[in-house]
């Protein structure tokens, strides 16, 4: 009688967990989230959806942004080059305060709402720079010079696009994560597709924008491209309105800097205190007590943190939970704070790929423009910004093949949820990357050979069809890199930090621009201190890419080597097991939701 008493406790208590969502979400009306109508695919599509528009938009400006600032503003390639990495820089370092402000105040669907706003901004300035008299590029068709007020609006439009996208990147793609419960197996499953097919949608919107959006650009009109733009995000922006029914959301829980400070407090406070070999003996809240997220188990690293958790007096009649908490914290709170600075490393030993993925969208687009861009047999010439659509279509298949060929062997042959471990598809595509460096300096060399042999002639020269074995090579390595950079820092972090993970990732593009221009300037002054010439001159003939490219590969075969040694030490987020109650036995499973326990890159 007993017994199937808890039998059919413990079915109602599985029946309640496949049929609501009990991660802390809640659905459009502020309740526990249905599963069946809310979350997963139906509502991470939406999502997807308004990321295609976004990264149109996004890559139809940035991948002719050089050609704009050579051609309109007539600026020469060294600084049209700075110009673009300055922006470039800013609008993968601005999702830093997107993230924080998306974590901690307006939550994610909130910012998601307010930075779609500033960017149709954007969208509109750059469209009206283009057809209002007083903020046109030129009164006649040919000039020397553009006009100020085209200069002052164009750069305005852009940077307000920056911030746009600031808040609209960490936000909306940790929002689409959001839609999968890591404690439901299937959903945990999805959430790891989500990133590749996210790749893949947003991969599609790049590879529209570098064929369609370019061509109309080169060939109809800057203006036409802005309204074009304007109208798509528009429209996509309505879409994803319309699937407000369907989400589930998470409120902002408060600034993600005070409980880190917390536990750096209590840990200095309490430094002459021994800490317990039996982590048992640590300050933790009960799965009941603790409702923001997931339960951490302590790990053996950094265990001077540890002291932050240690109960000073346990004779004492105050109760732990009524301590201060910066005088006593949490082991979960203690465990996020080490988390962050594991990522640290890892963060910095995938600059050197940023600086690597850089290239595809300011010197690459440079070499296509002085090569020969005609397809044989007619008339009809490739804009040069069209060929990043090599990266887009490498992306798109090489994501394909990941996912549907060799997650499915590799999940067999390892053992392993993902295939293989995040670190190691990043580590995998940084290879990829050296690659790309190599043969983009050997294909450079040629091209200076051939220009030589024909007097630099500007109507003799090599095709840009020999630059695409390194688009298409860069192309891979995104799609394991980038990919498992998304993954990893949205993974890694707090649970309450999620649109920050995804705002660390896009921080590496953005510090790797800024690192690309110290390059650029130091390799620059340096070459022309040893040799009398420098390395960019005024055009690329008079320049030595080759040997650019050369030095990029240098310092990735380094930094791969670096990186593999602090992957190899690293440690992954360890979730304590939550009881998961299997239907018809009598016992219950110990299951990990959603974690890696201690992992190595091996």
């Amino acid at each position: 009688m007993e017994h199937n008493k808890v039998d059919t406790e413990l079915q109602e208590s599985y029946d309640d967990q496949q049929k609501w969502v009990l991660d802390s979400s809640t659905d459009s009306r502020g309740k526990i989230p249905l599963r069946a109508k809310t979350g997963a695919w139906r509502a991470a599509l939406f999502i997807i959806g308004i990321e295609f528009s976004e990264r149109l938009s996004y890559f139809g400006i940035s991948t002719n942004l050089v050609v704009y600032l050579t051609t309109i503003l007539h600026q020469d390639l060294k600084m049209a080059v700075k110009n673009t990495n300055y922006w470039s820089g800013v609008t993968t370092l601005m999702p830093l305060l997107g993230g924080f402000v998306a974590d901690a105040y307006l939550g994610r669907y909130g910012t998601v709402l307010l930075a779609t706003t500033v960017y149709l901004m954007g969208l509109i300035l750059l469209s009206l720079s283009w057809f209002i008299p007083g903020l046109k590029a030129c009164h006649e068709e040919m000039c020397v010079e553009p006009r100020k007020a085209h200069e002052i609006a164009f750069f305005i439009a852009i940077y307000l696009i920056s911030i746009g996208t600031g808040g609209h990147k960490p936000a909306l793609e940790s929002f689409g994560a959001d839609q999968f419960e890591d404690g439901h197996s299937e959903e945990r499953k999805m959430k790891m597709s989500y990133f590749n097919w996210w790749t893949a949608g947003l991969c599609a919107g790049i590879l529209t924008a570098v064929t369609a959006m370019v061509y109309i650009e080169d060939r109809i009109g800057w203006g036409v491209a802005g309204i074009i733009l304007t109208i798509v995000m528009a429209t996509s922006f309505f879409i994803f309105l319309i699937g407000k029914p369907f989400y589930r959301y998470r409120a902002p829980s408060g600034s993600p800097l005070t409980p880190i400070l917390q536990v750096f407090v209590a840990a200095i406070a309490k430094r002459h205190l021994p800490c317990p070999s039996d982590s048992s003996l640590l300050h933790e809240l009960t799965n009941e007590e603790y409702t923001k997220g997931r339960l951490l188990s302590s790990t053996k690293n950094l265990k001077f943190l540890d002291k932050a958790a240690v109960i000073e007096d346990r004779n004492k009649n105050t109760k732990a939970e009524k301590q201060s908490p910066w005088r006593l914290a949490t082991v979960t709170k203690v465990e996020e704070v080490k988390l962050l600075i594991n990522m640290i490393p890892i963060w910095f030993f995938t600059l050197a790929f940023g600086i690597c993925a850089t290239q595809s969208s300011t010197l690459f687009i440079k070499q296509a423009i002085i090569m020969d861009r005609h397809i044989t047999g007619t008339s009809f010439i490739v804009p040069p910004a069209s060929l990043f659509s090599l990266i887009a279509l490498s992306i798109i298949i090489t994501v394909t093949i990941y996912e549907k060929l060799l997650v499915p062997l590799l999940r067999r042959a390892t053992g392993n949820e993902r295939g293989i471990s995040i670190l190691q598809r990043i580590g995998i595509g940084m290879v990829f990357s050296l690659f790309a460096m190599i043969i983009a300096a050997l294909i450079e060399n040629k091209r200076l050979d051939y220009a030589k042999e024909h007097n630099m002639s500007k109507t003799m020269t090599l095709s840009a069809i020999w630059l695409a074995p390194q688009f298409l090579v860069l192309g891979v390595a995104d799609a394991f890199t980038l990919v498992g950079l998304q993954e990893y820092f949205y993974d890694q972090v707090p649970d309450s930090m999620r649109s920050l993970g995804i705002a660390f990732y896009l921080s590496v593009l953005g510090a790797a621009s800024f690192v690309n221009n110290l390059l650029i300037t130091v390799s620059d002054h340096l070459a022309e201190e040893i040799s009398g010439k420098g390395w960019f001159g005024k055009d690329l003939n008079s320049s030595r890419l080759d040997r650019f490219y050369w030095m990029l590969a240098a310092l990735t075969a380094a930094n791969i080597f670096c990186f593999v040694i602090v992957a190899m030490r690293y440690t992954y987020k360890s979730v304590q097991p939550s009881l998961a109650v299997v239907p018809d036995s009598g016992d219950d499973v110990e299951t990990a939701t959603g974690t890696n326990n201690t992992s190595k890159f091996t």
